[in-house]
């Protein structure tokens, strides 16, 4: 049984790990995001610590912010550590080792690691999706932080299309276009 709650730098560290290709913080943002839903789609449990925001290019964990904006625009090309609050020493993070957590990350990497960084945003900017529900509110309603909760996450996530991708949770190749991600392993 996964556990979930993880340190998002852990997480995002194997995303690096695994990508296959250098991996820009947007990218990794967007990579993240779609990881956590997966998971609280199937797992009804956060994989990660922490919130969510709404950010103009998408969805944004602040602490992977945090851990990776010296990278700027650039590829990302160290881990992210962890700081000993005793000593000031920076130490590397553990490595993700849950095979569930693992299984979902890597489905999420084979469906959507190929995809370009703007593919990626334009895909977390799913119309009636999380991050739109956020944005739309905010032009109503005082907000601070617009943080996306994640039962919002859980009860839109599907409103997420994936015309470019075609992997079902099986591994078969599933032919419907623009179907809700539910139908391509991720429901």
């Amino acid at each position: 049984m996964p556990i979930g709650n993880y340190d998002p730098r852990v997480v995002a560290n194997y995303i690096v790990k695994k990508a296959g290709r250098p991996v820009r913080q947007i990218a990794l943002q967007k990579l993240l995001y779609f990881s956590h839903g997966l998971f609280l789609v199937r797992h009804k449990e956060p994989l990660v610590k922490g919130s969510f925001e709404a950010w103009h290019y998408g969805p944004v964990h602040p602490a992977i912010y945090q851990s990776f904006k010296k990278y700027g625009s650039n590829p990302i090309s160290e881990f992210a550590q962890s700081k000993d609050l005793r000593t000031g020493e920076m130490k590397p993070l553990p490595e993700l080792e849950d095979p569930e957590v693992m299984r979902v990350v890597d489905t999420v990497l084979h469906a959507f690691g190929d995809l370009t960084d703007g593919q990626l945003v334009d895909l977390s900017h799913a119309p009636a999706g999380p991050w739109d529900v956020i944005k739309q509110r905010a032009k109503n309603e005082r907000m601070v932080g617009l943080r996306i909760s994640n039962e919002l996450i859980a009860q839109r996530f599907g409103k997420h299309k994936l015309s470019t991708c075609t992997l079902t949770s099986s591994g078969d190749v599933y032919d419907g276009k623009d179907a809700p991600i539910a139908y391509h392993g991720f429901g």
